[in-house]
């Protein structure tokens, strides 16, 4: 089926229902970006049958001439840097009972910078970590319940890491109040889209050597981790300077701490 703006459509897997409003390029291909009806605009991979249409099952296809990914269809609202619709003269929430949990300061910033406009509105407050090898033991101290949830979200969350392993472990133990979710990337840094920055890919880091500082070698920077994050960051308007596989995480972890 052809995705042709406006047509509404459920994503399978999640059960979001949307609009198509635009599409996005990542490394794994293009995504479709759906936008609910509360404005809030979500990216979701293509793939067989991976969409509903009045109940029954499509692949969604691009159009001939896709819209563009830089805003609405045909102008409209003021948006966030998130995609969401801007709510003027709105008072920052009190804070709620729940969190977002981050592995380390540089993706607080950076969902901060995309996001903080929606979290102030929700009253969501994100907190680093500085790595997840106690994330049990924090969870526990916590102490979560269905006023008090966390959505915690992880680096290089594939199969057999250990950051896979100790995911799989809270969420066992806390499965109706605790939510663990991430991206396959080594680092944050590789969640924000090469073009964002100007260059073509990332560089490949060989196993056993410092990745981040890798990066910085092989992109010809000074050997600075703390100046690059600066400089990467500065590089980043909006939710489209990110890849698919972040954006759709963080959307769902602020979807759960935020859940009636």
């Amino acid at each position: 089926m052809v995705a042709d703006p406006d047509l509404v459509v459920e994503c399978a897997a999640s059960g979001w229902c949307g609009a198509v409003v635009g599409w996005d390029r990542g490394a794994t291909g293009w995504a479709v970006i759906l936008e609910d009806r509360h404005g809030r605009r979500r990216p979701f991979e293509l793939g067989p049958a991976a969409f509903l249409f009045e109940g029954r099952a499509v692949t969604l296809v691009r159009p001939v001439a896709p819209p563009s990914r830089s805003g609405p269809l045909g102008g409209g609202p003021v948006r966030t840097a998130s995609g969401s619709v801007a709510v003027s003269q709105h008072r920052a929430r009190v804070a709620r009972g729940s969190r977002i949990w981050v592995e380390g300061s540089q993706d607080a910033a950076l969902i901060e910078k995309v996001w903080g406009d929606d979290l102030r509105i929700e009253g969501v407050v994100v907190e680093h970590l500085g790595g997840i090898d106690d994330l049990m033991e924090r969870v526990r101290e916590f102490e979560p319940d269905g006023d008090h949830r966390v959505g915690v979200l992880v680096d290089h969350l594939v199969p057999g890491s250990k950051e896979t392993r100790i995911a799989d472990s809270v969420t066992s133990e806390f499965a109706r109040d605790v939510l663990v979710l991430g991206h396959p990337y080594v680092d944050v840094w590789q969640a924000i889209r090469p073009s964002a920055l100007g260059i073509d890919a990332w560089p490949v880091i060989p196993k056993g050597q410092p990745w981040k500082e890798g990066v910085c070698g092989a992109l010809g920077w000074n050997i600075d981790t703390g100046a690059a994050w600066g400089r990467i960051l500065g590089h980043v308007r909006s939710y489209a300077d990110l890849e698919p596989a972040l954006l759709g995480r963080v959307e769902e972890l602020i979807d759960f701490v935020t859940a009636p």
